[in-house]
């Protein structure tokens, strides 16, 4: 298994996109902590899930919006894992609203998940990828189409996805000579609890701007991550890999 021996963190790893990665991460032989804020019970069920395949898996609650709270995480992660190799930056919420409606409460609250809990994670645990960069120490932060072309209602949560984007290149570029690749993943329209909750009508709507003529599977964003935390991707480090059926090309 390619990732055997590896050590990896997924914030926001108890549902959706979050958990698909972690699963997938363990499939391919690493250990993983599940980081998650309020649901405990599905966090749990994915560790039984990753245990089951015979990898280590803990779950551990955290706000990442916290700088404390991230620094507390990074470091039960390596106490309970023996370290730390992979970081998966995916915890994100949503308050979507037109910005004449929005309120400083639904744009602070998005901003400071989504991208600040980016950088609080990131910037403590670098050190500790530092020390494990002979072992294919890898970031991968996941953006979002709305990062790149802009929806509306999401001003908020386009311009946190934006820039996680942007401090993904600036890190890529500060690390790259320590040897941590930093990477970024974009999805489109995946089909999750989230877009399951969506009028019928809003998705027939949303599918007619897929080339592909179709939701994509959260086990196609995992994927993709997995692969760029492997060997195969080792020379490839400050890129934005798109996953939306053509949506944005």
């Amino acid at each position: 298994m390619e990732l055997a021996g590896q050590k990896a963190l997924v914030t926001g790893g108890s549902r959706g996109i979050g958990r698909g990665i972690a699963l997938e991460l363990a499939r391919r032989g690493a250990d993983v902590v599940i980081n998650y804020n309020s649901n405990s019970t599905a966090a749990e069920e994915v560790v039984e899930a990753i245990k089951a395949m015979g990898r280590q898996a803990e779950a551990i609650q955290a706000d990442v919006s916290d700088f404390e709270a991230a620094g507390a995480l990074v470091k039960a992660t390596v106490a309970a894992l023996g370290g730390l190799t992979i970081l998966v930056n995916n915890a994100g919420v949503t308050r979507d609203r037109l910005l004449m409606a929005m309120k400083q409460e639904d744009w602070n609250t998005v901003i400071q998940t989504n991208l600040g809990g980016c950088y609080n994670v990131t910037q403590q645990a670098s050190r500790t990828l530092l020390r494990n960069r002979d072992h294919g120490a890898r970031v991968v932060n996941i953006a979002s189409v709305s990062g790149l072309v802009g929806v509306p209602g999401q001003a908020n949560y386009s311009a946190a996805k934006a820039g996680i984007i942007g401090f993904t290149k600036a890190v890529a570029k500060e690390l790259g000579k320590r040897k941590i690749l930093v990477n970024c993943v974009a999805p489109g329209f995946i089909e999750t609890d989230m877009t399951d909750a969506m009028p019928k009508a809003m998705l027939d709507e949303m599918l007619k701007l897929v080339p592909c003529g179709r939701m994509g599977q959260v086990d196609e964003i995992a994927q993709t991550v997995a692969f760029l935390c492997g060997p195969a991707a080792g020379y490839i480090t400050g890129q934005v890999f798109v996953v939306d059926g053509g949506l944005t090309m």
